[in-house]
């Protein structure tokens, strides 16, 4: 191989014949004379979710196996260019067949996994509820009798104040009471199960 500074003054067409000769390391002239100026085509045309680093390098390797096709006289630069041009669709459209698959499936997907994980609880999950309702059950007959109406039955704030002759107002507040103390009530047996 000649030395740097005489490449430098090769054509792109003496290149090509160098490389159709037999000396492939030859085409690393032209890679280097044309990385940048193609990232750079590339970068201004491509998408962000484009790796340009990699259709330009599929674009130098394809240029490379269909050499023999390129017609010496021509502009090698505008056939390799167009060769980048055609891989930057293909990986467009990749992208969007990828997009697309996974806008069509990726929300039943996610539901199933959601189902399935409803029903099977984790082992937390499991002991939670279990302590869940061992609080339930410790709550006065009084106070239990709220969460029945509210979440078994799914009584109507109005319907609760109603039966109780208290007010909306003052059933939100016993709710929110006896939510925080089956919170809390959980969360001492869960420090009590991690002793």
């Amino acid at each position: 191989m000649p030395p740097a500074s005489s490449e430098n003054e090769l054509s792109y067409d003496d290149v090509i014949r160098r490389v159709k000769n037999g000396d492939q390391r030859s085409f690393e002239v032209i890679v280097r004379r044309l990385e940048r100026p193609l990232r750079a085509w590339l970068a201004t045309h491509a998408s962000p979710a484009v790796d340009v680093d990699e259709v330009a390098q599929r674009s130098f390797v394809i240029a490379f196996n269909k050499l023999d096709a390129f017609e010496i006289g021509t502009d090698f630069a505008g056939w390799l260019f167009t060769i980048a041009r055609y891989q930057l669709k293909a990986e467009l459209t990749r992208l969007r067949r990828v997009a697309d698959y996974h806008a069509r499936f990726a929300p039943e997907l996610l539901e199933r996994e959601l189902e399935r994980r409803c029903d099977e609880p984790g082992d937390v999950d499991q002991l939670k509820l279990d302590h869940l309702k061992k609080c339930v059950a410790s709550l006065g007959e009084n106070l239990r009798q709220y969460i029945t109406w509210r979440y078994d039955e799914g009584i109507r704030l109005e319907e609760m104040s109603a039966r109780t002759g208290r007010s909306v107002g003052a059933i939100k507040k016993q709710l929110w009471q006896i939510r925080r103390k089956l919170q809390q009530c959980v969360e001492d047996r869960m420090k009590g199960e991690a002793v």
